[in-house]
């Protein structure tokens, strides 16, 4: 069996179900439930033996070391992280109690634990860490994308909490020789995405008739990853990764802001036509761009393509137009979770 952390929220919730639907081996998933933690994710599994689902904290270090004892894993991946740039330029001590405090209690936890192991199992165990491509930096128009030699350079309190745990997960594996495979993905989106980022914050607003509030010139640019593509990557790397190694998990799919936001107006103009038959895009508004935006950030996939032979299957466009799909299908998941706390977000975030 494997223990997931961080199963309840986007990406985890996502692996979790992905998991499930492709093999038998039972899962324990191990979620604070903040904000962006939801269960109403996993209401699919609710009578499936394979999935226990553990409230808690990665920082509890009481609680993650029983859990280890208990179930006795093969294997840990970690998706728990606080992972919204502006809300760690709002409140950055959330961020680093997480995603550098909370990193170090467990990989403390994790190497108790695998002192204990028999070496058979010590040679079958592996903690994969999920990361973010922000940890690079940013790039200028022309740059090479980011490779897993690239030096990192983060630029907001989020990617500086990354790379930290990105370090320390590295050096766990250098001096104690913890089993580690580390991936940084590309920005994510798909079906269960909190609507405070991007591609499910236009949805949710669209739908609404409110403005699009879109950051500076809306030129930044980012490579899009479907979800279900990064969950199968994690699956390819969990599976033949090579002990101590970082992947990048990316779509090859650069789009620049302004025109994802275009292509979502056109999607929804064709799934769900607005009365009067004006375009979604006449929502658009441009506002103040956030401190320290990075300008552009791309992937370079080619070693995980090369050395485990994993690609994914979505394009931009097929993706996209799943996503919303999916958003039009479940419009009660989106009342649930845009609760009265997300309403006083956005406006703090963009104004009215």
């Amino acid at each position: 069996m494997i223990i997931v952390t961080g199963g309840a929220g986007f990406i985890g919730s996502n692996f979790v179900l992905d998991w499930l639907a492709h093999c038998d081996e039972p899962v324990v998933n191990l979620d604070k439930l903040t904000y962006a933690g939801n269960l109403q994710n996993l209401e699919s599994l609710k009578s499936d033996q394979r999935h226990t689902f553990t409230r808690g904290d990665i920082g509890d270090s009481e609680l993650v070391s029983s859990l280890l004892r208990q179930h006795r894993p093969r294997a840990v991946v970690s998706f728990a992280a606080e992972s919204h740039v502006d809300r760690s330029i709002h409140g950055p001590g959330e961020f680093i109690a997480t995603n550098i405090v909370g990193t170090f209690r467990l990989l403390e936890s994790v190497r108790a634990y695998f002192s204990e192991l028999s070496t058979a199992e010590k040679q079958n165990f592996r903690l994969l860490h999920v990361s973010t491509d922000e940890v690079y930096g940013t790039l200028g128009p022309n740059d090479p994308a980011f490779r897993e030699d690239t030096a990192y350079a983060p630029n907001s309190p989020y990617s500086a909490s990354k790379a930290a745990s990105d370090h320390l997960v590295r050096a766990y594996h250098h001096t104690y020789g913890i089993p580690v495979l580390t991936t940084n993905c590309s920005n994510n989106y798909g079906p269960y995405h909190f609507p405070e980022k991007l591609i499910p914050l236009m949805i949710h607003n669209a739908l609404a008739g409110k403005p699009l509030p879109v950051y500076g010139d809306g030129q930044q640019v980012r490579d899009w990853l479907y979800v279900r593509d990064h969950c199968s990557g994690i699956r390819m790397v969990l599976e033949k990764g090579q002990v101590g190694e970082t992947y990048n998990i990316g779509g090859s799919s650069e789009r620049a802001n302004i025109d994802v936001v275009n292509l979502l107006c056109a999607t929804l103009d064709d799934l769900k036509p607005r009365a009067g038959g004006k375009s979604y895009s006449d929502l658009i508004t441009f506002v103040a761009d956030r401190p320290g935006h990075d300008r552009r950030y791309a992937v370079d996939t080619s070693k995980i393509q090369r050395e485990l032979g994993w690609r994914p299957s979505e394009t931009f466009e097929t993706g996209l137009r799943k996503t919303v799909e999916w958003f039009l299908a479940n419009q009660g998941w989106v009342k649930n979770v845009t609760s009265g706390a997300y309403r006083d977000w956005v406006k703090a975030q963009y104004g009215n």
